[in-house]
């Protein structure tokens, strides 16, 4: 049991079983501590030093972007510190180990509002001139899509996971559940938005209650993120935008539209289900036209007589 496959299987069985971490994070690090196992090709944990960590870690900054090296680190160390508590190691060495990472600030991507009116008065456009009830009910079901995500921020992994159970459009709130089964509410606050997704759970009712879902396709099977991808793509097409537009861009929208209108950031962070605040100050260095009306209207300079 001392081979660094054999510890590392108990660890994810550990993960799996004790921890109880979600599929998506246990495919991660299973394939974070795959590469570290074939990189000191199995040998025994006992025989792993400092040094080699350390060469380990060299390893990562060389062939791995820096979020990504960090990561991996992150899963290591983790392991690290299951093997000290379950006492397979007697110190750990991480203790001695000064790890410095140097992120650059990659700035969220977010589509210019003009666009995402357009987007979504295309959509409207082609609900009214829908000549089927087929494609009225299919073209209903990407709007109400387009409409939650861009009203509430959330992820696709969260919309494709919503439950039927979940949504109460009595009181516009909506029940997430997020990253490590974090539990949120958020509220739905556009009347219209509420309307549409009304006037969907009426048209898909027979489908949402056969699949538990609350997004469903007309055959009442749950709808994909790939889907979505491919509906999102359709309809810029269908607008003439020529702007590369995914799901996650609705959610760094969302954001920075809230910021730029003097929404609080400690409110952001929790309507996007953020654990920590220093994820979310990222929308802090995107919200550049708000900068420009601050210094235009706010710099002291605009009052100089000269």
């Amino acid at each position: 049991m001392n081979t660094l496959f054999a510890t590392t299987e108990n660890y994810l069985e550990y993960c799996k079983t004790q921890k109880r971490l979600d599929n998506k994070t246990l495919k991660a690090y299973r394939t974070d501590l795959s590469q570290f196992v074939s990189f000191f090709n199995n040998s025994s944990i006992h025989t792993i030093s400092i040094t080699d960590l350390e060469k380990y870690i060299g390893y990562l900054h060389q062939n791995c972007k820096p979020k990504t090296a960090k990561r991996k680190l992150a899963s290591i160390k983790a392991f690290y510190h299951f093997l000290e508590y379950k006492d397979y190691i007697e110190q750990n060495p991480f203790n001695k180990i000064k790890i410095s990472f140097r992120e650059p600030i990659i700035l969220p991507k977010t589509i210019p509002l003009y666009i995402m009116e357009n987007l979504l008065a295309t959509m409207y456009k082609e609900f009214s001139l829908a000549h089927t009830n087929y494609r009225k009910k299919r073209t209903l079901l990407d709007i109400a899509i387009c409409e939650t995500l861009f009203s509430t921020g959330m992820r696709i992994s969260e919309l494709c996971n919503l439950k039927s159970s979940d949504v109460d459009l009595h009181d516009a709130t909506i029940r997430i559940y997020g990253k490590g089964s974090k539990e949120r509410m958020i509220l739905i606050g556009n009347s219209d938005v509420i309307k549409m997704l009304k006037k969907y759970t009426v048209e898909y009712m027979s489908e949402i209650n056969k699949c538990g879902y609350f997004f469903v396709n007309p055959n009442a099977t749950s709808i994909s993120d790939q889907a979505i991808r491919r509906m999102i793509k359709k309809y810029c097409s269908l607008a003439s935008i020529d702007f590369h537009i995914t799901p996650h861009m609705f959610r760094h929208t969302f954001a920075t539209s809230l910021l730029e209108a003097d929404v609080d950031i400690r409110y952001i962070q929790e309507m996007l289900g953020h654990s920590s605040i220093t994820v979310t100050e990222i929308y802090t260095h995107v919200a550049l036209s708000k900068q420009r009306d601050i210094l235009t209207a706010k710099h002291p300079r605009k009052s100089f007589k000269i």
